[in-house]
């Protein structure tokens, strides 16, 4: 079997697969996804599946996409009878961030686990204290800074919180995403000291015509 057929489609066998929830044991999620990052020609693996991406595939990508403050977020696979998702992140160049997305202290709404494909960046851990009255983040604390180069593997629960304060321009990362844990996620800016909370749109619609 070639390995530029096989890439994607054998890590997502392997977790489809699982005889357990992968929420349940995100650290097993996390071996397997080391392991398969670490297989030689992935970057090009990748590069050969978008190139001979279908046309409604590759519609379909488009369609699930989406751009942040600080980088494009590419939906490779995301079918709903799967407990996870596959997205390649492409930064933008610095100089073109704005505040308030991967440069701030943040959680995700999934757990999720990431390698670094091309460039690299500084990768930030907090501590985040929670303030019961507003449920937003009342202050942080850092605890880990790494610089990650190209190979590196890091891998957040929802719990976690973390922040990428800058990314070497080019900078491309592949990750494989639980579902939803949590329904919403926090963020903090560092600078300002204010915190927000993050409410998907999609869980809004029920309320759009109350609000009308």
């Amino acid at each position: 079997m070639s390995l530029r057929v096989s890439a994607l489609g054998e890590l997502a066998a392997q977790l489809s697969d699982a005889e357990f929830d992968l929420i349940a044991r995100w650290e097993q999620v996390n071996t397997w996804f080391q392991n398969w990052a670490e297989r030689p020609g992935l970057r090009m693996n990748l590069r050969h599946h978008l190139l001979e991406l279908p046309n409604d595939q590759a519609d379909a990508v488009i369609r699930r996409s989406r751009e942040t403050t600080t980088h494009f977020a590419w939906c490779l696979r995301d079918r709903p009878d799967e407990p996870f998702t596959f997205w390649l992140n492409e930064y933008k160049q610095q100089r073109d961030w704005r505040t308030g997305y991967a440069d701030s202290i943040h959680n995700h709404r999934y757990h999720f686990c990431t390698t670094i494909l091309r460039g690299g960046y500084l990768h930030e851990r907090y501590t985040a204290t929670i303030n019961p009255t507003t449920e937003m983040i009342g202050s942080t604390e850092l605890r880990l800074s790494t610089p990650c180069p190209v190979g590196a593997t890091e891998s957040l629960l929802a719990s976690d919180f973390h922040r990428i304060p800058r990314a070497t321009d080019g900078t491309m990362t592949f990750l494989v995403k639980s579902r939803e844990v949590m329904p919403w996620s926090l963020s903090f800016d560092p600078e300002t000291q204010e915190g927000h909370k993050h409410v998907p749109v999609e869980t809004r619609l029920e309320h759009l015509a109350n609000r009308l």
